[in-house]
């Protein structure tokens, strides 16, 4: 039977999650993938945490070189997180041709092309899976279940702190601030929530994903981001009222070298398989021109449903020999050929303070039909609504699909008319 060694780097939640999960496992893994897995070493600062978890003393690595040098470690897995050490450690378990298996989304993101050229001459593998929605197996459908499809789209419910915090105002009515305290008090959301709830950490899991779906880089910094921490409870109520769930949304989709890449707070219908996903639970919805509509759900964050695509990587690449590397020229930048979509198109919710005088109505409708944003629907909210004064009444305007362009272009005018102010703008994906 293969045996394989393995040393863990950083021994935190996702971390120790994968030291108990190849523990516990271990027999099992040899009864179900002929396969003798064994943790060799493990790198953590946290020496007191280490002992409480009962790992031999010495299984602990005093440092990165101690690791590298082992010839009984096969595989290095890094859970650190964070870039600067996490790059360094990765790039030098490399370069001593060790396979590498990491959670660690930011540096997969923002450093693939850099690592997976060191993989390749050192012939040692980089594998990711846990990079990207916890425990669900988004990148092994990808490169092993949907891979004879051309991909169109992609939509994610990708992190589950903001699933978290919308399912909350949803469900409660609750607003923003008090929906992301009980998620910190939870423990959803970081003290300092900012990557979540702005959209980063959705953007550099729909780089990674997009450009496997879509067999072509796709960095991030070509990814339009919007979050949500300027989200009202009253739009997502009325979004309701009119059959429609808000999400925050990481979107792809392809057709020829036309690319659209987004992550955004969007409304969808109440019938779409990803409305029904609700507080920290992710999916990822398909579209394949053979396959057609598929979806994966589940954790997207945690000790071990992390720690099951982390050990699922491990499980790959001891029992197979073969190295895989990406699809596509993985270069930092995407190739010239592709072109990527800011004027997108998409259908619109718009709401609005208008002046309550004879011919405003008629006056912003007009505005709007000179951009080329017709309307679906308009409703009046009662006045005081939002904090508005008096002589402004609250109405609500849904648009057939039109050019984001259009939708900004309209908004400008409506803002310097002197009749309106356009206070929220939210996109709809039906």
């Amino acid at each position: 039977m293969k045996k394989v060694g393995v040393a863990i780097l950083g021994v935190g939640v996702v971390g120790g999650g994968t030291y108990e999960t190849l523990v516990s496992h271990h027999d099992f893994y040899m009864k179900t993938q002929q396969v003798d897995i064994t943790v060799e070493a493990v790198l953590d600062r946290n020496i007191e945490r280490l002992q409480a978890m009962g790992i031999a003393e010495e299984l602990i690595a005093k440092n990165i070189e101690e690791i590298i040098a082992n010839p009984n470690v096969d595989i290095v897995i890094e859970t650190i997180g964070g870039v600067d050490v996490a790059k360094e450690f990765v790039t030098k378990a490399l370069r001593a041709a060790k396979t590498v298996v990491t959670s660690n989304k930011e540096l997969i993101c923002k450093y693939s092309h850099e690592l997976e050229k060191i993989a390749k001459r050192n012939h040692c593998g980089l594998y990711y899976e846990a990079s990207c929605v916890g425990g669900v197996p988004i990148i092994r459908t990808l490169l092993d279940g949907v891979q004879g499809n051309n991909i169109h789209s992609m939509m994610g419910i990708v992190n589950g702190t903001t699933n978290y915090i919308l399912t909350k105002m949803t469900q409660d009515g609750t607003d923003y601030a008090e929906a992301l305290q009980e998620a910190q008090k939870l423990g959803y959301a970081e003290a300092d929530p900012t990557a979540d709830v702005e959209g980063i950490d959705s953007m550099y899991k729909l780089s990674i994903l997009s450009s496997m779906a879509f067999h072509t880089k796709i960095p991030y910094t070509k990814i339009m981001r919007e979050g949500i921490s300027h989200i009202d409870a009253n739009d997502i109520a009325f979004g309701h009222e009119i059959g429609y769930t808000m999400k925050l949304l990481a979107i792809g989709k392809h057709e020829g070298d036309g690319v659209d890449v987004r992550v955004h707070p969007t409304f969808i219908p109440h019938n779409h398989p990803l409305a029904s996903v609700n507080d920290s639970f992710n999916a990822v919805y398909l579209q394949g021109d053979a396959v057609g509509d598929v979806m994966l759900y589940g954790r997207g964050a945690g000790a071990f449903p992390t720690a099951s695509a982390v050990v699922s990587d491990v499980i790959y690449a001891a029992t197979h020999s073969e190295l895989r590397y990406s699809t596509f020229k993985n270069n930092a930048q995407p190739e010239s050929h592709v072109k990527f979509l800011s004027d997108f198109t998409s259908s619109y919710y718009l709401r609005l303070f208008i002046d309550d005088r004879l011919g405003a109505l008629a006056k912003i409708t007009g505005i709007l039909g000179k951009c080329g944003v017709s309307i679906v629907e308009i409703s009046q909210k009662p006045k005081g609504m939002f904090g508005a004064n008096s002589d402004r009444v609250p109405l609500i305007i849904t648009t057939y699909k039109t050019k984001e362009n259009s939708v900004k272009n309209a908004v400008a005018k409506l803002n310097a008319s002197g009749l309106a102010s356009v206070e929220a703008v939210i996109r709809i994906e039906s």
